[in-house]
């Protein structure tokens, strides 16, 4: 396979690297003395860069790759994911202060100071099971095709590269090194996407043209809210599932809370979280976006900007729009998503592992100890996502984007259920909390097993119209993946409320401050102060920002 980077690229790119080996190298010789420094970057990072790390976090592979291929194949519906930046605001409003009064270092940690132990044992291994069927594995997934396609190398041979270097900057520079490279990635994935926005609309002949040529062939492409009865792209599950998937991802998974939780406030976590919130907005325009115009350019000269399958229509347009020395800019740009996502889910398995599971189990262990079993446990992660993605081809109708969120449907309801009810309702306890989670597990695995299992079926339906195959399973395991979180979600809230309620209430003396209802005068007080009039006017902003995109995308 022949590289599509010429001299000029290889230069640009080089500089790209240089400049995040010479992050790094600051960032590791400034050591890490202890666990808070190496997991939590010391807790004294300041609101940029936790706002910029929270984005570059999110805006992984999923997006460069796999957003951009839904917008090929389906149009703007999964932009209902993109506009999560008002539940954002949630983890800074409502979140966020109960986990700084906490103290936790992880999320499964403020559950076992919320509920007990068999809660954050539970989460530890949830989490991380769960890190390898998405984030992980779609990461080395994606990282495959933009680096075989941009540099000329294998699927593998790209795979394995960007995990090996990505891997060694992570386990020797901890959360600090992953945080502010972060913030380089951040400032070169936007200007690179942007700059390739604005050619390929050029390209196509301006926003107008791109519209009309895309409508001819896909009336429905611009439009997010599909009927009820859509077998895709329902309006109610991705409205409402999404909400649920949202709060889950957002507000109670270590990969994105551990970036606020670095701040050494509620206020800058806050900001942090306003400032990421609005960076948010962004994947709309610079990953869903191209993917339409990919789309369109694909319907009017297929020989020139054709592609063989929708998750390579974005390194299509690198390839064919960019001038010698953008191509090298943006080319880094979507490494550095790459890295950058799965440098964040690295230090998180990290984190999560030693702090919850080897902590737990080695109490003893020195800090020295447990920084050096941390780095030896990224390692069996990267493997296990490797292994991990011929499965992941067989769900979601091999869209990349599209699977990322049918495996999230499934894994949020239980989790989301517990982090909410147990913080806005001090009545949960701790049988409650187990029971959702184990539920949530068994409905998790049934549901995977089943869809893939009649996946030969499902797909001769799509394409024919015709069902060859019925049954309770059957009908189990086609029911919309966003409606199927909202009838998770049902389940979890009724068996959380319905056990805490027959069973007796928790100590409320031992959850102080960790739900409403026992919160002290202090901590009201202290609440109060956390904010000022700027940050109530910035998230009142995003919120009429995100129902306006919301109004215009109705077709």
């Amino acid at each position: 396979m022949e590289s599509v980077l010429e001299f000029g690229d290889w230069i640009v790119l080089g500089i790209y690297f240089l400049a995040l080996v010479g992050v790094a190298v600051w960032v590791i010789l400034q050591k890490n003395k202890n666990t808070e420094d190496y997991f939590l970057a010391g807790r004294n990072v300041g609101w940029f860069v936790i706002g910029a790390s929270i984005f570059a976090s999110n805006i992984g592979s999923e997006h460069v790759v796999g957003l951009a291929g839904t917008g090929f194949e389906s149009g703007t519906p999964m932009a209902h994911y993109e506009l999560h930046a008002w539940i954002v605001l949630l983890l800074g409003w409502l979140f966020l202060p109960f986990y700084i009064r906490s103290g936790a270092f992880t999320m499964p940690e403020f559950l076992e100071k919320r509920f007990d132990s068999r809660s954050r044992w539970f989460l530890s291994v949830f989490s991380l099971v769960g890190y390898v069927i998405t984030k992980v594995s779609v990461t080395i997934y994606a990282g495959g095709i933009v680096v075989s396609e941009l540099l000329g190398v294998s699927f593998w041979g790209g795979a394995i590269g960007i995990v090996i270097f990505t891997g060694i900057y992570t386990i020797v520079g901890g959360m600090k090194a992953v945080i502010y490279t972060e913030t380089l990635q951040t400032v070169i994935l936007i200007a690179g996407s942007l700059i390739i926005t604005y050619l390929g609309l050029q390209e196509v002949g301006g926003w107008n043209v791109m519209v009309d040529t895309v409508k001819e062939v896909s009336p429905q492409h611009f439009n997010m809210w599909r009927p009820m009865t859509d077998p895709d792209f329902p309006w109610t599950g991705l409205l409402i599932g999404g909400t649920i998937v949202g709060i889950w991802y957002w507000c109670t998974d270590q990969y994105i809370v551990q970036r606020t939780l670095a701040a050494n406030n509620i206020k800058i976590g806050r900001r942090g979280a306003i400032f990421g919130a609005y960076l948010k907005l962004l994947p709309i325009f610079i990953f869903l976006i191209p993917g339409i115009i990919a789309f369109a350019l694909t319907i009017k000269n297929p020989e020139l900007f054709g592609v063989d399958k929708a998750d390579r229509a974005f390194p299509m347009l690198v390839k064919t729009l960019l001038p010698v020395g953008l191509k090298g800019l943006v080319a880094g740009g979507l490494i550095a998503a790459l890295m950058s996502s799965l440098a964040s889910v690295f230090n998180s398995c990290s984190t999560i592992f030693t702090i919850d599971i080897y902590k737990k189990l080695k109490p003893q262990k020195d800090e020295k100890q447990l920084l050096r079993t941390g780095k030896i446990a990224t390692a069996f992660i990267v493997v296990l996502g490797i292994f991990w993605i011929p499965v992941m081809e067989k769900i979601g109708g091999g869209v990349m984007y599209q699977y990322l969120q049918n495996v999230q449907s499934y894994i949020a309801p239980p989790v989301t259920t517990v982090f909410l009810l147990g913080i806005i309702w001090k009545r949960v306890n701790s049988k409650a909390a187990i029971t959702t989670l184990l539920a949530g597990l068994v409905l998790l695995v049934a549901r995977l097993s089943s869809e893939i299992a009649y996946q030969p079926e499902i797909s001769h339906f799509k394409e024919t119209g015709d069902q060859i195959a019925s049954g309770f399973a059957y009908t189990f395991a086609t029911i919309n993946f966003a409606h199927m979180a909202i009838f998770m979600f049902i389940f979890s809230v009724a068996l959380c409320i319905g056990v805490s309620l027959a069973t007796n209430p928790p100590n409320y003396q031992a959850i102080k401050g960790l739900s409403f209802g026992t919160l002290s005068v202090e901590d009201k007080a202290l609440a109060k102060k956390s904010y000022d009039t700027i940050d109530v006017v910035l998230s009142v902003l995003l919120v009429v920002i995100v129902i306006g995109i919301l109004t215009y995308f109705t077709g």
